[in-house]
This record gives structure tokens, C-alpha cells and sequence, in this order.
């Protein structure tokens, strides 16, 4: 180490010293700069001093919390690779962490391919690019990763798998066009590749990116093979430079355009096969793939653009900052990410919306009920596509004498009194991630079972996971938005010629065989410190878990880490993915907590099953039971999140838990122990004559600018809960015209 990287790490040493972190990680992210300092983390793949300049202002003059964030572990590999927010140091996607994971995945395919002749994988991304809207680097200082797209980093990749001497299958940058991740799956199956690789961070924020590893199977590896994956890639320290000769250019080949409309054949075989008519149906890509999936797929059905089938334009364009989805978030969970699409389905009296995340393997939707429309979760969605295959695949005596559904443990049981209702059979104890899906099919297609669970491939129905993943073909082996949107779109001209849409499908679903209240809440944690918080939780949930939450008595623990229940760990990707507790409390409602494999956040999935109302209940009748439950279940979230915070001692008012879960945590406890206050005190001031309106609508944007894009969105029902609690209804008046009116922008949808 030479003096100037000396001088450098003591900087930073003195910046972390009283930092509020634990030692470990003060430790660990000093032991890494020093590693960083002294390798070409760069080399071949840019000038390693092109970075000396940002780091020198992380070291200076940034946060200390970012300094450690960015250094203390290497990114570690999720459900299937690594996703994260771009930027320097180990635990950022970089140039540098991208080609290491090939690099490694480059060697693991070796060790489990021995003796091989020719290599093959398909390399797939996105269409992010980096643009810093967190706005976590200054802008004055040269950033070699400023946009730096998902095409780079496959290029990247595409270099490094090549120069080993792997052949690579991918799309010409001429042709402007993407491949998805279920449509990557598809082609590794169909052109017989050992694996693959797609850049991508799927729905998360724009400044995120990340890899996601693909074996022969079209599937991502489960422990304790993911395990063996991982332990190669961390043990890479340094990226040779590609050569770039001739020789490897010889071994990029094109995909052939008769492969990806295969892929789009296997879907449209999903549908009737009947014409489309009596529904119209808009359809989203959020500026991602799904318009060249999905959307080819409708029209492959026989839809027709500006007939029946209507694209949301501004969002179907590939755009890296999402710019026209609310709060930049492309994430069909997200209800306001639709509003879009449910606009346009007004203007033209369209019966279903349908929309897709940046590599179209999540599906979501809202469908017309009566004159609005209403926003469908990935539980809903999963019982309406449940209930439909098995419908129509008895309808057409196609249904297997004992059908089969997979799910995760914390996707809706209402898929289970569907399949059970028609003798079938549902694996649903699943951990979180498709790739475990994946693997059931891959057990029954090579062995005919899964633990218990004698059954063919040929039995298979439906898989889903809760957060809008599906699949409806064993062809492929991951989620798949474009046969859900296929199968959705059919049911919607089915149920349109009787004069019904997908909502009353869903109502009558719920009449029949119980309604099923599911949500999910997550709280993020960013930076070093989050990560410590999201491991505490976990740790004291299960050295000391609960006997009583919110008065209700807890009647059941099931603790994934119990190795006596589940067996012991195969791999520490084992232990990371089982870090998963269950509680049943009296009264039937169900919690699970867990930490996000992909996100800084820690996810609580509640459910409430009820007994079936029976199908000739009024429909005024089963509005008052569903919103009681709903009531109920919303009532307990809100004082089970207040009970798990107060266990890393963070103390907020109930009206917090109305902030949308976009919001990172410290932003919420900053919105209501100094914004709201402060915000007042000049609201006040203002109706008392001082200041001016202009002047506290530039207060109010600045302030809310950091929690997100279209900020005052994201908190205003948390403020509406607030303005509820306010003595009066002239403060409360004068506070409302004040935040409502401040931006001098369209009022708010309240």
C-alpha cells in the first residue's frame, strides 16, 4: 500500500470511529477498503483511477453510514445472484462485482460440467441504467458508474464468459430489443445451455441493478448448490481483462427470432384458442420487457390494438428511469403503479388492466367493477388464475384426476380449499423465491415425487407466489407474466359475454369458498445500521418469541431455523433463505417475518381465512364481512409492526403506519417527530399573515424530496391520520390547505 492509499484508509478509519455501528462492521468495512485499495478491483474492465476521485469524497466528506454500507461484505447472492443498489465497494453492483459473479459462475459450471466439451449459457438484461435519482453521489465529482446500463453490464458478462472460452447466446444491441427472465428460462431449456445469466434488479428502485444466475433446468439453484456458487464467487479477488479477440467475438451467436416466438406460441396454447371478444383489456410494460412478452402474446390471441386491446403508450416505451410510473416504482404490487393504465381502461371502458414489471416475469392488474376499477394483489390474482385452469381444464376433460398447485408458505391458503375442493393436491410450505418452486418440478419430472407427494409433471396446474409470480407450464422453469396476462385476458372475454368481469369472479370465488384477507407490510432499512436492525428483529423474535401480541395470545410458533422440524441447514444459503418464523395467533390470523432476500427490508405477511358465505349471498351482505375482516386484520398489522419496532427501541404514532411502505424507516420516524411539527409551526405562521405560500411549497418539496419521487403522495394518507387527531377543524383546515395546496400542483386524490 502506498502512502496516499495509507493516508486514505486512516481517513477513513477516523470517519467510521464514532460512527453509531457496530464494531464488526466498522472492522469488516475497513478490512475491504484496504482490499479494495491495494487490488485492481477494474482491471480490463475500466481505469481503476477513474474511481479514485469518488472514493477519496466517500473517505472525506460523505456519510459514514454510506462509507461502511459500501464496504462492509462482499453483495451476497439473493434468490439466485446479487441485486443492489449501483456504486462503488463490494457491497454495490459494479463493474467489478458483475464480472466477478460470471467469473465464478464461469468456474462452478466447469465443476459441474466435468469433462464438457463446449460451454454454452444465454445472457439476458434489462433496460435500467444508473442515474442516481437517490441522489447519493454528488455531481460534481467524475462517476464512472453513471449510467452504466443493464446492456454494459451483459457486455461485461459477455466478455468474461467468452474469454473462458464459453460460447454465448444473446441479442445484437441493433436489434433494441430485450429478453425477459421467463423468456430466458425458456430459451436455456430450448437451446439445451448449461445456464444463464440475466442483468436486471427486476421491480426495484431505478438506482438498483443486480444478476440473476440460471442453471441447465431454467431454474435458479436451491442449497445447497447456490451455496457452491456463492463460495466460488467469493473466493474471486481479481477480474482478468478479457482478451476481445476474434477468437472470442466467434463465440457470441445470435438467438434466433424463430426461438422467442416459440416462447410466445407456448403461451398463446395457454388461452381458449377462441377469438377475443367481449372484453377490452389496456395493458402496461411499465417501461420494461413486457410489451415485447406479454403484449405479443395478446395479439398473438387475436387482440387488437385500439379494438380491444389498448397500450398504455407513455410507459410501453424501454425507459432506464421509469419515469412515468408513480414513485419511479415499476412494481405491479403497487397499486398507484397502474393509475396509469386504469385511466386509460376508463377512457375506453376496458374490462381488465394488466401490467408488468421491467422483465416481465411479475404480473398485476385491476379489474372494472361496475364504474371504477378495483386493484388486484398477487393473492388475488393467484386464486382467480387457480380457480380458472382448473375450470376450463375440466370444462375441456383435461383437468388430471388429482391436480397439483405449488406454492409458498406465505402465499394465500385460499389456493388450497380450491385445489383440495377438486381432489387435488397443493405443495405449499415452499420457502420464499421461485427457484424453490422450480425444484419441485424438477423433483417430480426426474423422480415422480416430492417428499410425500407422489405426482407426475402432467399433474401440474398452477404455481404462485404472493408477490404477483405465477406459472402455468412446467415448459419453463421461473414466474411468467405473459400466460398469466393470456389466461387472465381469456377469462375476461369469458366472463364479459355473460356481461361479468374478473372482480365478480373474484367475489363469487370468495363467497364460495371463503373469503381471505392477506397483506403484506415492510418496513426498509437502509444502510449498515438497517442491516443490523432487520438481523436483530430476527434474533430476538426467536430467543424470545412473543407470548402476546396486541392482546391476542399466540397459539403457534414454527421457526424455520427449528432444525428439528426442518431438518438441519444443508448450506448458510439454507440458513439465510429459512430465516423465516411463523406465528398463529387465536382468532385465526396468521404472521410471518422475514427478511427481503432482494431489499433492504424486513416483509410481515398476515392472513385471515374466512368461512365460505355461500355463493347466493348478497353482494351488500358480503361487503360488510369483507370489510370487517379487512378492519381486523389492518387493525392487528398496525400493532404488530408497532410491537416488532419497539424491539430495535423505535417508538412512532399509529398514523406512521399509513406511510407508504416505500418510505425507509428513518424517513418515517423524521416525518412525524420533525417534518409534521415543524410544518405546522409555518402553516400556522402562514394563516397568521407570515410568510408566503410560495415559500412554504419549497419548504414542503425539499423537505419530503428525500422519502421518494411524488413524496407528498407517499405520506398523505399517514397525514390525513394525523389532520384526524388535530384539535378543531379550523387547525386542521388551515393545515390541510396548507400541505394540499402548498405545491401549487393538482390536488391529491383523497
Amino acid at each position: 500500500m502506498n502512502p496516499g492509499q495509507e493516508a486514505l484508509l486512516s481517513a477513513a478509519q477516523r470517519k467510521l470511529a464514532p460512527a453509531n455501528l457496530p464494531a464488526k462492521i466498522k472492522a469488516a468495512a475497513l478490512e475491504r477498503l484496504a482490499d479494495w485499495l491495494t487490488i485492481d478491483k477494474f482491471a480490463g474492465l475500466s481505469d481503476p483511477w477513474d474511481y479514485a476521485p469518488l472514493l477519496r469524497w466517500m473517505v472525506e466528506t460523505g456519510d459514514a453510514d454510506l462509507l461502511a454500507d459500501s464496504f462492509y461484505q462482499t453483495i451476497p447472492f439473493g434468490t439466485g445472484g446479487r441485486r443492489g443498489p449501483v456504486g462503488i465497494g463490494p457491497n454495490r453492483i459494479n463493474p467489478y462485482t458483475v464480472a466477478s459473479s460470471v467469473q465464478g459462475h464461469v468456474q462452478y459450471l466447469r465443476e459441474r460440467y466435468p469433462g464438457e466439451g463446449q460451454l454454452r449459457v444465454v445472457v439476458a438484461c434489462d433496460v435500467r441504467a444508473f442515474h442516481d435519482l437517490r441522489g447519493t453521489y454528488p455531481r460534481d465529482v467524475p462517476n464512472p458508474v453513471l449510467g452504466m446500463s443493464s446492456r454494459d453490464f451483459a457486455h461485461i458478462a459477455t466478455d468474461v464468459y467468452t474469454d473462458a472460452g464459453v460460447e454465448v447466446w444473446a441479442l445484437p444491441d441493433s436489434s433494441g430489443e430485450y429478453v425477459s427472465t421467463p423468456e430466458l428460462s425458456f430459451l436455456i431449456r430450448r437451446l439445451e445451455a448449461h445456464g444463464g445469466i440475466n442483468v436486471s434488479a427486476s421491480h426495484n428502485h431505478p438506482d438498483d441493478n443486480g444478476s440473476k444466475f440460471y442453471n441447465a433446468e431454467g431454474g435458479q439453484e436451491i442449497p445447497p448448490d447456490d451455496e457452491a456458487l456463492a463460495c466460488i464467487v467469493e473466493e474471486i479477488r481479481e477480474v482478468r481483462a478479457p482478451s476481445n479477440d476474434r477468437e472470442t467475438a466467434g463465440r457470441v451467436r445470435e438467438i434466433p427470432g424463430s426461438e422467442r416466438q416459440a416462447y410466445i406460441d407456448m403461451n398463446v396454447a395457454l388461452g381458449s384458442g377462441k377469438r377475443p371478444s367481449g372484453a377490452k383489456v389496456v395493458f402496461t410494460g411499465l417501461h420494461g420487457t413486457g410489451i415485447h412478452t406479454a403484449g405479443r402474446c395478446l395479439e398473438g390471441m387475436g387482440f387488437r390494438e385500439n379494438r380491444d386491446l389498448f397500450y398504455v403508450k407513455p410507459q410501453c416505451e424501454f425507459r432506464s428511469d421509469f419515469r412515468n410510473v408513480t414513485f419511479r416504482s415499476p412494481n405491479p404490487e403497487v397499486p398507484e403503479a397502474l393509475q396509469m393504465g386504469i385511466d386509460l381502461a376508463g377512457q375506453e371502458r376496458a374490462d381488465l388492466v394488466l401490467a408488468t414489471d421491467p422483465d416481465a416475469d411479475r404480473l398485476g392488474g385491476a379489474s372494472r367493477d361496475g364504474t371504477k376499477y378495483a386493484f388486484l394483489s398477487g393473492n388475488e390474482i393467484a386464486s382467480i388464475l387457480t380457480r380458472f385452469r382448473l375450470d376450463a381444464l375440466e370444462a375441456s376433460g383435461r383437468l388430471p384426476a388429482r391436480p397439483l398447485a405449488i406454492k409458498t408458505v406465505v402465499t394465500t391458503d385460499l389456493i388450497r380449499r380450491l385445489v383440495e375442493s377438486r381432489g387435488g393436491v397443493v405443495i405449499g410450505d415452499l420457502l420464499v423465491g421461485f427457484k424453490y418452486i422450480a425444484a419441485v418440478l424438477g423433483s417430480l419430472e426426474r423422480t415422480g415425487r416430492y417428499k410425500e407427494v407422489r405426482a407426475s409433471i402432467d399433474d401440474f396446474v398452477v404455481a404462485a407466489e404472493e408477490s404477483h409470480g405465477f406459472m402455468l407450464t412446467p415448459t419453463l422453469r421461473d414466474k411468467d407474466a405473459a400466460g398469466a396476462a393470456v389466461a387472465l385476458a381469456d377469462l375476461a372475454c369469458d366472463l364479459g359475454q355473460r356481461g361479468e368481469t374478473v372482480h365478480d369472479y373474484l367475489i363469487d370465488t370468495y363467497k364460495r369458498y371463503g373469503y381471505h384477507a392477506n397483506t403484506v407490510r415492510s418496513t426498509v432499512m437502509q444502510g449498515a445500521a438497517g442491516a443490523a436492525n432487520i438481523r436483530e428483529v430476527q434474533r430476538l423474535l426467536r430467543s424470545d418469541p412473543p407470548t402476546r401480541v396486541a392482546g391476542r395470545r399466540v397459539e403457534r410458533v414454527n421457526d424455520y431455523w427449528d432444525e428439528g422440524l426442518h431438518g438441519p441447514f444443508l448450506s448458510e444459503t439454507d440458513r439465510s433463505s429459512r430465516n423465516l418464523i411463523s406465528f398463529r395467533f387465536e382468532g385465526g390470523i396468521n404472521a410471518t417475518i422475514r427478511p427481503s432476500g432482494t431489499e433492504p427490508k424486513n416483509k410481515v405477511y398476515l392472513e385471515l381465512g374466512a368461512d365460505p358465505l355461500g355463493p347466493d349471498t348478497s353482494d351488500g351482505e358480503f361487503r360488510e364481512h369483507r370489510a370487517a375482516v379487512d378492519r381486523e386484520v389492518k387493525a392487528f398489522s398496525n400493532r404488530f409492526l408497532s410491537w416488532m419496532l419497539e424491539l430495535i427501541d423505535v417508538s412512532v404514532p399509529d398514523y406512521a403506519f399509513e406511510i407508504s411502505d416505500l418510505v425507509p424507516l428513518h424517513h418515517k420516524v423524521d416525518f412525524c417527530s420533525r417534518f409534521l411539527p415543524e410544518f405546522e409551526r409555518r402553516a400556522t405562521a402562514l394563516a397568521a399573515g407570515s410568510g408566503s405560500p410560495s415559500g412554504l411549497a419549497e419548504w414542503v418539496e425539499q423537505r419530503l424530496a428525500p422519502y421518494g419521487p411524488d413524496a407528498r403522495m407517499l405520506v398523505r394518507r399517514a397525514f390525513d391520520a394525523y389532520l384526524s387527531e388535530r384539535s378543531g377543524p379550523q387547525t386542521a383546515g388551515i393545515l390541510e390547505s396548507a400541505f394540499y395546496g402548498a405545491a401549487g400542483e393538482r390536488p391529491l386524490a383523497r
